[in-house]
């Protein structure tokens, strides 16, 4: 039986092998967060003489790309981004997915945002039939944490502050437990759309384009349901 730490080591070289051909000397590749994503990372370095360099979706990524040598570019000087890697907290079978457990939700979806495709790696722990097991983040505007928290209340979830965390933006962020997500890109519309909201953790209206899904027998490359 592998642990999950093997299994995110798996799908991280899976990763390597499936952006290989997009790595050319003038290519720059979008890079997430979190611990698969810094695996990714890891595996990405002895290969950085195949390509320009990344743009990076939080300091943490960025300090671990410069580490290993890996060039980050400001996303403002980047015309061209033809792939994005990175994790995830929850994914279903369409590939929305619930991103943000390490604070990184707004940077990451700019990121993906600006990728012709964004490629999920996880292993099969995350995979969910309804989203919302893993508390929902909402990366808010510190003035207006309490007026959210209602909101999202009223939507049937228990919003709790995360305490003593302040995201790469200065902002906060709102856990939201006790949802069971049947429509996710009518609820990413809706909570994003709350004032006080920079962006939620639900990408789903511009959910992954492809999934590379670790298991007990292998890593699986999966498509929008």
């Amino acid at each position: 039986m592998l642990t999950q730490q093997q299994l995110k080591e798996n799908v991280a070289v899976a990763a390597i092998d499936y952006v290989l051909p997009y790595l050319k000397p003038d290519t720059i590749i979008g890079i997430g967060s979190g611990s698969t994503a810094d695996l990714f990372i890891d595996q990405l370095a002895q290969f950085k003489s195949r390509f320009k360099g990344t743009v990076s979706s939080s300091e943490r990524s960025t300090t671990r790309l410069q580490s290993h040598g890996i060039e980050v570019f400001d996303l403002n000087d980047i015309s061209h981004v033809p792939v994005y890697i990175d994790g995830a907290d929850e994914i279903d079978a369409g590939l929305h997915m619930i991103k943000g457990g390490g604070g990184a939700l707004t940077r990451e979806k700019i990121v993906a945002s600006v990728a012709d495709q964004f490629v999920c790696i996880a292993d099969e722990s995350k995979c969910v039939d309804y989203l919302g097991a893993f508390p929902l983040p909402v990366e808010i505007i510190p003035m207006a944490r309490e007026a959210v928290a209602r909101q999202m209340a009223a939507l049937g979830g228990r919003p709790k502050l995360r305490e003593g965390f302040t995201t790469d933006n200065g902002c906060q962020i709102l856990d939201v437990a006790g949802l069971r997500i049947t429509d996710p890109k009518a609820l990413e519309a809706r909570v994003n759309n709350i004032p006080g909201v920079v962006t939620c953790g639900l990408f789903a209206i511009a959910g992954a384009g492809v999934a590379l899904i670790s298991t007990q027998t292998g890593v699986e490359q999966r498509k929008p349901a």
